[in-house]
């Protein structure tokens, strides 16, 4: 007969982890002695290191309680399994570790490869690093909770830029962020705007105005709140295309 203690050093555990063994039902308490201690036999060793032993192979606590009367079939199918779902982990693990290690080297995106070419051009044609910068925060948002129609729209935005007009609206708009909101400069920007919104697009259904989506809602939003220019041409615009 041995103590708690002696059993934890004969089977490499804790007392603590025999205790929570012996909470989850997965080791049986002894009965006290008449001194109130509890002992334990050679039995209990031998199964506190069963236990032990498929603990460390990764065998969930709830699924060795379940096989400790398991037949041995039973058992080695269970450890099959375990084996299965860790060779799943390790992939999926050095998967991400890889892309951790090319995006500490600085040679990965958190962006697709087209989202890194329409930025590098939009700092070709004169935008500022503080509307590519808002760019790519809000392509990260758009890729991340809209995939299937993120490309779509990358595609818009590419024809758009490809249009001199409609390319100097965007780059009057990137400066427009410092003006003041009653520049005179903003109401006629807004009014370019809303008349070449209604030449492109059906204004009832512009691209990326998902009703059951409220990211087209948090994108402008963020928008307007670093700039109170951007926020009165948002302001003006939606008037104009609603009168």
């Amino acid at each position: 007969m041995i103590t708690i203690g002696r059993l934890a050093r004969y089977a490499g555990v804790t007392i603590k982890t025999i205790r929570v063994y012996h909470a989850k039902g997965l080791l049986p308490e002894p009965e006290r002695d008449s001194s109130g201690y509890r002992r334990y036999t050679a039995r209990h060793v031998i199964d506190l290191i069963k236990i032990r032993t498929l603990a460390d192979a990764g065998v969930p606590l709830a699924r060795i309680r379940e096989l400790r009367a398991a037949p041995d079939a039973d058992l080695h199918q269970a450890l099959r399994d375990v084996d299965a779902d860790l060779t799943t982990r390790i992939r999926n693990l050095r998967r991400t570790q890889k892309h951790l290690r090319r995006l500490a080297a600085g040679d990965a995106d958190l962006l697709p490869p087209e989202i890194s070419a329409h930025l590098d051009r939009l700092r070709e044609l004169g935008f500022s690093p503080r509307w590519v910068e808002l760019q790519a925060d809000l392509w990260v948002l758009v890729f991340a909770t809209h995939p299937e129609t993120a490309t779509e729209l990358l595609h818009d935005q590419a024809d758009v830029l490809a249009d001199p007009a409609l390319r100097q609206i965007f780059l009057d708009y990137d400066h427009a962020h410092d003006l003041d909101p009653h520049d005179p400069f903003i109401e006629e920007l807004a009014g370019r705007m809303a008349d070449a919104t209604r030449d492109r697009y059906d204004v009832d259904r512009l691209p990326g105005q998902d009703t059951d989506s409220d990211i087209p809602a948090l994108i402008q939003g963020t928008v307007n709140a670093s700039s109170p220019a951007w926020q009165r041409l948002d302001t003006l615009v939606r008037q104009q295309l609603h009168d």
